[in-house]
């Protein structure tokens, strides 16, 4: 259930208490805001999606394997998705940092959702590494790096670019259950 930007605008969403899951009254509602970045899916690379949610590429240079995955309908939190759908959430987003862990051999996988700029459910899944610029800070913080270590980032993420289109593949082949070892040279 991916939303195009030429959908027609959804009706405001009503505020109203929650039990749990969606209300399914309100699905269309929930489906699609035309104004949200993360319901329109021509803004980043699609790696991978099921009917509940996707995984996009991050395009963000200084952080070399930058993913998010999206819950497809346009929703806030975590505890407005059924007990089942948190589950199927959680282990995507788990099984995606296993396989950047085995691609990257990052020292660190940040994971984080926020939403306070962008409130639909999604998961940023940023692979660290103690040589990126911001580290140990977040990847949204200043870069505490002098131009000399910053050069040799640009190289590092110069050599990491195999290693991350060998992530992306995998991921559009074989999804994010793609059973991989480190040494695996079968991409998809």
């Amino acid at each position: 259930m991916n939303c195009s930007s030429t959908a027609e605008p959804a009706p405001p969403l009503r505020p109203r208490r929650r039990t749990a899951g969606p209300d399914p009254a309100h699905a269309h509602a929930m489906a699609c805001f035309p104004d949200c970045p993360l319901c329109i899916t021509d803004r980043d690379t699609l790696l991978w999606q099921d009917d509940k949610l996707r995984i996009i590429r991050v395009d963000e240079p200084r952080h070399p394997g930058y993913l998010r995955v999206i819950w497809q309908r346009h929703i806030a939190e975590m505890t407005d998705i059924d007990p089942m759908d948190r589950r199927h959430l959680m282990r995507t987003v788990f099984q995606v940092e296993r396989l950047q862990r085995i691609c990257l051999r990052p020292d660190k996988i940040n994971l984080a959702s926020l939403g306070n700029q962008v409130p639909h459910l999604h998961w940023h899944l940023i692979p660290r590494w103690r040589d990126d610029p911001c580290f140990p800070d977040a990847i949204w913080a200043p870069p505490r790096h002098n131009p000399a270590r910053a050069a040799a980032w640009a190289d590092r993420c110069d050599a990491l670019a195999p290693h991350v289109a060998r992530l992306h593949r995998v991921l559009a082949a074989r999804g994010p259950t793609a059973d991989i070892s480190g040494d695996d040279t079968r991409d998809a």
